[in-house]
């Protein structure tokens, strides 16, 4: 079980996690949707390790053992879309580029550079190569950002089927009545409305 315990966060004064407790199940994807600025994407960099909180526990999970997706896309204009892959993956498992193509949809683009893909297709490569890290958790902020709708939920289907839990953050509808578990929550401080 990976659960957050009584988490504090604040930032220049300003409460933004306030004793925030959340549990996630062992598999699946669980959506945390909220407006912009109650307090998810600190929620996704405390988990990471990226952030400290000031008071509470995380327990069943290590930062090292997660991977986060970052709201931009960090790409490099240098890197093509196979090697953005490459780069990430151990020598043992480059044999996975084809699998995570199709996962995200872009196959027939390993050669092309970042400069050369639409915006969608940045973000669903950003995607990918989060993916490829070795996680117990993966950690996405606004995953399909700039996705069209029938192309998003169609990944989320193959999300719903990795071996590890999901816990991602968006606002779009058709993913919100499609996923499996879905937190909509208020802030700051952030609070659960509702399941």
């Amino acid at each position: 079980m990976i659960a957050c315990r009584e988490l504090c966060v604040s930032f220049g004064g300003k409460a933004v996690l306030d004793r925030f407790s959340l549990q996630l199940p062992e598999s699946g994807v669980t959506v945390l949707s909220g407006p912009s600025g109650c307090g998810k994407t600190t929620l996704l960099r405390v988990l990471a390790g990226l952030e400290r909180p000031r008071c509470g526990s995380i327990e069943g999970i290590l930062p090292r053992e997660t991977a986060l997706l970052f709201q931009d896309d960090r790409l490099l204009p240098w890197r093509t879309v196979e090697q953005h892959l490459t780069d990430v993956l151990p020598r043992e498992r480059r044999g996975e580029v084809p699998t995570l193509l199709a996962l995200a949809e872009l196959e027939g683009e390993e050669g092309s550079y970042p400069a050369a893909l639409s915006g969608g297709m940045c973000r669903r490569l950003a995607l990918a190569r989060c993916l490829a890290l070795p996680a117990r958790l993966y950690l996405l902020d606004e995953p399909f950002a700039g996705v069209d709708p029938l192309r998003a939920l169609r990944i989320l289907e193959r999300l719903k089927a990795l071996p590890a839990p999901v816990l991602l953050v968006s606002h779009e509808e058709a993913v919100l009545s499609r996923a499996g578990r879905v937190i909509v929550l208020e802030g700051p401080p952030l609070r659960s409305c509702r399941l």
